[in-house]
């Protein structure tokens, strides 16, 4: 059964799509079978893997206010081994919907049953906000990934994030835990960007990455033609630090489970 990741802080900027994009598409390079699941009602993972919104029959909203399976809304990107479930704006309006549902915090989770076993790895990227469609994204989830800015303000936030996963945990999903800490748009040449990372560290410990995300242009630019970095510029430093990064993950208590999972 695969292990869901979702991709989670309620600050915008941060790098979240990006890393939930890029780590999917490595993993699938590296022959893994890859799910993605775009949780925002921007749309930003669905665009950025190739996928036109503007002709899609049923997205990741129907799957929510149960209209459609999620086998139904499945889209094969045009990476070998990584599927998309897409977002359209439509969604943003299951917040206001689920409200009076009984069950609303479990949508995801129980739409998840019937394709675990068709993956390794499930990825959600959630919206930068803790509204219900990220509650759904965090009781589907086994482990969450948080990527954290380093700038000014970056930790702002992390603690009511953090208060928000132990509810979840206690009241809904005991088994969360936090894969990881991903520092993300590092830019060695300011001391700022060094302090924040060493905050980083100190509150999180072994739980931050190893792997820093560089600021990089070639990152940025990806996006709007519709790939991961691996694809668009691979020799780029960006491209580097995602490959890196997966090689992290494969390499610690992630290949474990892995194990498990194959």
């Amino acid at each position: 059964m695969a292990t869901v990741f979702a991709t989670v802080n309620q600050k915008g900027g941060v790098g979240k799509t990006t890393t939930a994009v890029n780590l999917a598409a490595y993993l699938a390079a590296f022959g893994k079978r890859i799910l993605l699941i775009d949780s925002d009602p921007q749309g930003n993972a669905s665009s950025g893997v190739g996928i036109d919104r503007d002709h899609l029959e049923k997205c990741l909203y129907d799957v929510i206010i149960g209209n459609a399976t999620l086998d139904e809304t499945i889209v094969p990107s045009q990476i070998s081994g990584l599927d998309v479930v897409p977002s359209t704006p439509r969604l943003s309006g299951a917040d206001i919907e689920l409200v009076p549902e009984p069950d609303r915090e479990l949508r995801l989770k129980l739409a998840l049953t019937s394709v675990q076993d068709k993956y390794d790895l499930i990825f959600i990227d959630c919206p930068p906000s803790l509204s219900l469609l990220t509650i759904n994204a965090l009781v589907a989830a086994d482990e969450v990934i948080i990527p954290i800015q380093c700038e000014y303000y970056a930790l702002e936030g992390i603690g009511q994030l953090n208060n928000t996963l132990n509810l979840i945990k206690h009241s809904l999903n005991p088994e969360l835990k936090i894969r990881g800490i991903i520092l993300t748009m590092y830019n060695a040449r300011t001391v700022l960007a060094e302090q924040v990372a060493e905050e980083a560290r100190k509150f999180f410990g072994s739980k931050v990455f190893e792997t820093i995300i560089p600021r990089n242009i070639r990152l940025a630019e990806a996006p709007s033609f519709g790939q991961p970095i691996l694809f668009y510029d691979p020799g780029s430093t960006g491209a580097k630090a995602y490959e890196k990064l997966t090689k992290e993950m494969l390499d610690g208590e992630f290949a474990a489970a892995e194990t498990q999972v194959a």
